[in-house]
């Protein structure tokens, strides 16, 4: 599995929820999703996305953006359209109903699928802070990019007919949508950003993360991670530490602290065994690294 893929996996992405919206000028509304990522793809007309400390952003159709975290930010007709009074579309996100929701009087139309991911924030924040608050996906002339036409055209013809794990095929589809996203920004980070996800590009990198995501519970050392990477031990601990700003282990233990989190909050296990699941033989050594990293003992943690 690729590094992107396995990291995909262990933030629990959820898939999506949707909606499709009909705008009258004039028409705004505002959204805001902390912890989960909220985005808009405009298929007919144009609209324009305000978020604060940034210029007004115009959206043409084919046009898809994403806000990794959720930021607060209204779309409208117009960047003069008054929004401070706009309704909150969080409510009809989901809505089982095929009919678009409708906002705005008789001006000039526009179409949106909104709608928003669902992950587990802990898990994802080490994602998340590596994107830039908004990611644009511009489309080609007046339509979308091929694979988001399809998807589109997949997700109208699902959604017209009730059909068993119609959730689970729409839930897929976002994946797909967010992933597509992802890798188009990955795939454009200049060389020296200081972005940890520059380390997906980088063979050597990638083959050792994603080791590491494989089997955190492994109890790995840099020499046999630098064997993976088919680098030497000096050579892989450097390219590893300019990369992600810090050495291969300290990367190890705070993503097995992340992924003890996750399970002391929604699972029932005693802390021997989720200790034994993120690499520590030792109950003891496993608190100790826990309370470093979350100022608490693991069974503090629980109870909170």
């Amino acid at each position: 599995m690729d590094t992107l893929s396995q990291i995909l996996d262990d933030i629990r992405l959820r898939g999506g929820e949707f909606r499709d919206l009909q705008l009258y000028a004039p028409w705004a509304f505002r959204l805001e999703t902390p912890g989960l990522a909220s985005f808009h793809i405009v298929t007919q007309g144009s609209c324009w996305l305000l978020r604060e400390g940034a210029e007004p952003l115009r959206l043409d159709a084919g046009d898809l953006v994403v806000l990794p975290g959720g930021a607060a930010h209204r779309v409208q007709d117009s960047p003069e359209t008054p929004g401070e009074a706009a309704p909150d579309l969080s409510a009809e996100l989901g809505s089982p109903r095929r009919e678009p929701h409708r906002l705005g009087t008789a001006g000039p139309l526009a179409r949106l699928l909104s709608g928003r991911f669902s992950f587990e924030v802990e898990l994802a924040r080490p994602l998340v802070g590596a994107l830039p608050p908004l990611l644009l996906h511009r489309g080609q002339g007046a339509g979308p990019p091929v694979w988001l036409r399809i998807g589109l055209q997949f997700l109208a013809d699902e959604r017209s007919q009730n059909r068993p794990a119609q959730q689970a095929v729409i839930n897929r589809l976002a994946d797909i949508l967010l992933i597509q996203v992802l890798r188009n920004h990955i795939s454009e980070l200049p060389e020296g950003s200081g972005n940890w996800l520059l380390a997906l590009r980088d063979r050597a990198l990638s083959a050792a993360l994603s080791a590491m995501h494989r089997e955190p519970q492994r109890p790995w050392t840099v020499p046999e991670l630098a064997e993976i990477a088919s680098l030497s031990r000096s050579a892989f601990a450097e390219r590893f530490n300019q990369v992600l700003g810090q050495p291969p282990l300290a990367y190890l233990t705070e993503h097995r602290m992340r992924l003890a989190a996750w399970q002391l909050r929604h699972g029932s296990q005693p802390v021997c065994r989720i200790a034994e699941q993120v690499g520590y033989n030792s109950e003891t050594a496993f608190s100790q690294a826990f309370k470093r990293s979350h100022g608490v003992s693991p069974s503090g943690y629980r109870k909170t």
